[in-house]
């Protein structure tokens, strides 16, 4: 047997975890969960109102809303949810924006707010809580990407190539800073009900809840995995798909097109 890319985590009580995006759907799962797994959370979103809904009666919750596209806004709230914790263990990166457009519908203000919670957003982070956590010789770093960035998929212009760069940059920070005793985890769900994929107008395969997603995110950062990607029958077609010469994956791509 392989021997987990990470640490295996059997005790969740004693981690203080921060938690980017934490207002809605994957984000406010996770937290649920956490929260009930006995874990230190810090919240984190815009929306704080929703944010203090989920820490009510909760006393390892604690708030700290911000703009996480914002680069400038990031050192005070990392030292934010230090304060609040006593320090920071693990950073879940799950904000995202997301709308569905095909490429000649896209608009560079659009593009750019995308990309700025996408992917902006986790440089920002990444240089606020790197030092730290490089000093301390431990802690992990989770990023949320999403099955949309394996391969180029029709109504994904934007978000799937802000996706594909998450992946790319897991691989590097994995090969940074594992061997500097970091964890990193790479998180690919599949298509997940949330506010954002309720924006789609096309069936979506093998759709999950949050909840069931925040269930196989927890179990895979548990185990250690570096790749966390589920449902495994939707996202193994794709690993699948990712082998094919391009010439049959996008005449496959127009056949599924045809039948949705």
């Amino acid at each position: 047997m392989w021997a987990p890319m990470n640490p295996v985590i059997s005790n969740w009580g004693n981690q203080r975890i921060w938690l980017i995006g934490a207002s809605s759907g994957i984000g406010a799962a996770l937290a649920q969960q956490a929260l009930g797994a006995g874990a230190h959370l810090a919240l984190s979103a815009r929306r704080q109102a929703q944010l203090e809904l989920i820490a009510h009666n909760q006393p390892r919750a604690h708030v700290i809303a911000f703009d996480a596209s914002e680069p400038t806004a990031w050192p005070a709230a990392y030292a934010a949810a230090c304060a609040a914790m006593g320090g920071v263990d693990l950073v879940v990166f799950c904000a995202a924006n997301y709308r569905p457009e095909r490429s000649w519908e896209v608009t560079p203000a659009g593009a750019a707010q995308t990309l700025a919670i996408n992917l902006g957003a986790v440089y920002s982070g990444l240089a606020s809580i790197l030092p730290a956590m490089l000093a301390q010789g431990r802690g992990g770093i989770a990023l949320v990407a999403s099955v949309a960035g394996y391969m180029g998929l029709p109504n994904a212009s934007v978000y799937g190539p802000s996706k594909a760069a998450l992946i790319n940059l897991a691989e590097i920070l994995y090969s940074d800073l594992h061997p500097k005793g970091l964890s990193v985890y790479l998180i690919n769900p599949g298509f997940v009900k949330t506010e954002l994929t309720a924006k789609n107008e096309f069936t979506m395969p093998a759709l999950q809840t949050s909840e069931q997603a925040a269930e196989a995110i927890w179990r895979g950062i548990s185990a250690g995995k570096f790749e966390i990607h589920f449902p495994r029958r939707f996202t193994q077609f794709l690993k699948l798909l990712q082998l094919l010469p391009y010439r049959l994956r996008f005449a496959l791509f127009n056949y599924f097109l045809k039948l949705s």
